[in-house]
């Protein structure tokens, strides 16, 4: 029997303002105060960028050429950029959008909570736990801080467990519910993203107390789905058709793009262990204690949710953790019923390690940050200097406060939670270490990780060196996101060497290997 045990402070698992306030922090740390990442972060700033300046809202582009993937993130993240540059620089501004989508994921993953663990005797706190454990997966907290698409998908997934939880008992919503997740989805990511629900949505028909009921439902949901997501195909092809037969072939060749299928599916497989930490774990021991019971929908479903995602994804996309985001839901909604039946030893040690790692974690920031800004200790100030040539540290009152904060909240946080007995006291700890140590990382270390990777230098330097009638710029051996970051720092679109037209350009922009210190030449 679980029982909610009042003390002093917050209760375990928290609760109202308490969990509200931590998830707000968890959400709002580290999304904004920084340069555009190299990656997912910088392309998905530069299409938004582009959307704005350029005005290419129904054919999203990437630095003037078409980028063909579904809007929805974009337009979004468009919509957040308009509204808060003013306030913001528009790339933080832009990334606000996916603070607003894992806050809907979250929130609809306690929503499905809720009604998987309904004849639990605690719902809520099951709830709340899946949601925490989501919350607390490595492998989630750097694409939660990113400007990323996936997101979009990611609130889809965990929108589609709600409604398959709901088939039985409230079939119209679940429709309803189904096909808003599916739909969004859809238009955030395109159809391959959102195929991993197929064999889910297979499994929990199969599992339904009326399975006819439940195909109705479904069928209803997908027809819902289906009447979201076509309007925008439908515009692309009346009104940019080039636009829309490339979306439509990258959409059809992206079933069995990965070139060595067996790589991929053993790569997912290699990567889920440190991805899904800490909730992969506490799905295990769930499966353990509760294996005479799994048998039942609420814990079947979303136990062979899992491979079923795992395969789908196998076959769609390379091995990447962006798309690795959606075995997340199933994983943290099997979590939650481990953590409630972890024996005293396993909680008291699971509690423990996460309170001594991120502990020990964060007065290593604080270390690095002395050596930074003060040069002491001296052999890691040496070390640092030479991982960051002419990098000087300055001391930033505004950063190191919000540091001193954060700690005194970490110290508060245990010694208010280790007066308290309670299985949710190891998750609760574990998500507001690993936010306190990234909120360090953001406010402390964030000049030393920007040192030499922000482009904001290159697009000052590259503005210097063209004349202002300098017309087209051609480029060479650049990614997509060194195109998107040029583009959003220097606003020179870089156009590739065979494009029509290109013979008129009178300047070529190189990017050499990174081996050769990754000058760039003009």
């Amino acid at each position: 029997m679980i029982e909610r045990i009042k003390h002093s402070g917050f209760p375990l698992p928290p609760r109202g303002w308490p969990l509200v306030a931590l998830l707000a922090v968890f959400i709002l740390a580290g999304l904004i105060g920084h340069d555009p990442w190299k990656s997912d972060d910088a392309i998905t700033i530069g299409v938004v960028s582009d959307m704005l300046q350029r005005g290419h809202w129904l054919a999203p582009h990437l630095a003037d050429r078409p980028y063909p993937d579904a809007p929805l993130y974009y337009w979004t993240a468009a919509i957040t950029g308009f509204a808060f540059s003013w306030l913001l620089p528009l790339h933080d501004a832009i990334r606000l959008a996916s603070g607003f989508w894992v806050a809907l994921t979250l929130f609809l993953l306690y929503r499905a909570g809720r009604e998987w663990h309904g004849k639990e005797e605690a719902p809520h706190e099951f709830a709340i736990a899946s949601v925490l454990a989501m919350a607390g997966c490595l492998g989630f907290l750097v694409h939660a801080h990113e400007a990323q698409p996936m997101l979009v998908a990611l609130a889809g997934h965990a929108a589609a467990y709600w409604a398959l939880a709901l088939l039985d008992r409230k079939p119209l919503r679940a429709a309803l519910i189904f096909g808003l997740g599916f739909g969004l989805g859809f238009m955030g990511n395109g159809l391959a993203a959102m195929l991993t629900l197929l064999p889910v949505a297979t499994i929990a028909l199969a599992l339904s107390e009326n399975r006819r009921q439940a195909a109705v439902s479904l069928a209803l949901g997908t027809l819902i789905g289906v009447a979201i997501a076509t309007p925008w195909p439908i515009l692309l092809a009346a009104f940019a058709p080039a636009y829309f037969t490339q979306w439509l072939v990258s959409e059809l060749t992206q079933f069995g793009k990965p070139a060595n299928l067996l790589h991929t599916t053993t790569s997912y497989l290699a990567m889920l262990p440190w991805f899904a930490w800490p909730a992969l774990p506490l799905a295990l021991w769930t499966l353990r204690s509760k294996r005479r019971f799994l048998s039942q929908p609420r814990y079947l479903v979303p136990l062979l949710a899992v491979p079923a995602a795992w395969l789908t994804l196998s076959i769609t996309f390379e091995a990447r953790s962006s798309t690795a985001l959606l075995m997340l839901p199933p994983i943290a909604l099997l979590a939650a019923p481990g953590v409630a039946t972890l024996r005293r030893g396993a909680a008291n040690a699971f509690d423990w390690f996460g309170v001594m790692t991120f502990s020990f974690f964060c007065l290593l920031v604080w270390t690095g940050w002395s050596a930074m800004v003060a040069g002491w200790p001296e052999k890691l100030a040496n070390r640092v200097a030479k991982l960051a040539p002419g990098f000087v540290g300055e001391l930033r009152p505004l950063a190191v406060t919000i540091a001193i904060v954060v700690t005194i909240a970490w110290c508060w946080m245990l010694t208010t939670g280790q007066r308290q007995r309670s299985p949710w006291r190891g998750l609760v700890h574990w998500l507001s270490g690993l936010t306190a140590l990234w909120l360090l990382l953001m406010t402390l270390w964030l000049p030393w990780i920007e040192y030499g990777r922000s482009y904001h230098s290159i697009g000052q330097s590259l503005n210097g060196a063209l004349p202002a009638d300098h017309g087209c710029v051609l480029g060479r051996n650049l990614s997509e996101s060194n195109r998107a970051l040029i583009d959003y720092w220097a606003g020179v679109p870089l156009r590739p060497e065979n494009a029509p037209g290109s013979a008129r350009c009178e300047w070529l922009l190189t990017f050499r290997d990174a081996s050769q210190n990754r000058n760039l030449d003009i």
